[in-house]
């Protein structure tokens, strides 16, 4: 199984013994994450990250095989999601400056402020901020972002080790999951049907266009637009 330097033997047998675990691996990541992740995407990155791991393991050093593997195999996904970029970020600027907007009209107004408030808020045209919208693409909550400090090592590497919640384990947690439940119950009418025909449903932009007789682009804007005020009101939650 080892040759006498700690290094495994017959590592193809390794690669297929261990393949199961990266798809484990990826499906546990990709149910946490936006529907527009592929898992197929996570799993090739991670039967890199297993190959390297076959390359690389040493028995001297301690570790089980398994255990070094995994971490391996979940750091490759997670370098995959990096590369990925979910949202550019002037994307990510711009919804920041929307959920800012947001915060501070809702403790001026004591309510969830309109499209032409926040447009005056904002001081531009209410065509304008929907182009923002438009721009913003806000299909996520938790960017990874969101737990790395200016100038700071990156959030996964420093915790790799300790496994300490990141922003996966934070979409897990109870009380977290509790307050979302909350800011979703506080939404305009026609975003709560839009997070609940996109998240629930799993239907995309067009097919809930086609229910809520809007075009795509609108219902884009309407998504952002929700995604905005939730991680205003759970911007305790998200580090900012």
């Amino acid at each position: 199984m080892y040759q006498a330097n700690g290094k495994l033997q017959n590592k193809e047998q390794y690669v297929v013994q261990y393949a199961p675990l990266v798809r484990r691996i990826a499906h546990h990541l990709a149910a946490k994450l936006p529907a527009s992740v592929e898992v197929d995407d996570l799993i090739q990155a991670g039967l890199i990250g297993l190959l390297d791991a076959v390359g690389h393991y040493d028995q001297s050093q301690g570790a089980q095989f398994e255990t070094y593997a995994s971490q391996r195999i979940r750091g490759a996904m997670l370098d995959e999601l990096r590369e990925a970029d979910w949202a550019p970020r002037s994307a990510r600027k711009c919804m920041r400056t929307i959920e800012a907007a947001i915060n501070r009209l809702e403790q001026k107004l004591g309510r969830q402020p309109g499209e032409q408030e926040l447009a005056s808020e904002l001081k531009v045209p209410l065509a304008e901020f929907q182009q923002m919208l438009q721009d913003a693409r806000g299909h996520q909550l938790v960017y990874y972002e969101d737990y790395q400090a200016d100038g700071d090592d990156d959030f996964f590497e420093r915790h790799s080790a300790d496994q300490r919640p990141g922003p996966l384990g934070q979409i897990e947690n109870e009380d977290f999951r509790a307050a979302l439940v909350e800011a979703i119950s506080v939404l305009p009418e026609r975003e709560q049907m839009v997070m609940s025909l996109y998240y629930e449903e799993e239907l995309n932009l067009k097919e809930i266009g086609a229910v809520l007789g809007v075009t795509e682009s609108r219902v884009s804007q309407l998504h952002s637009q929700a995604v905005a005020r939730l991680r205003s009101r759970l911007k305790d939650w998200l580090g900012d």
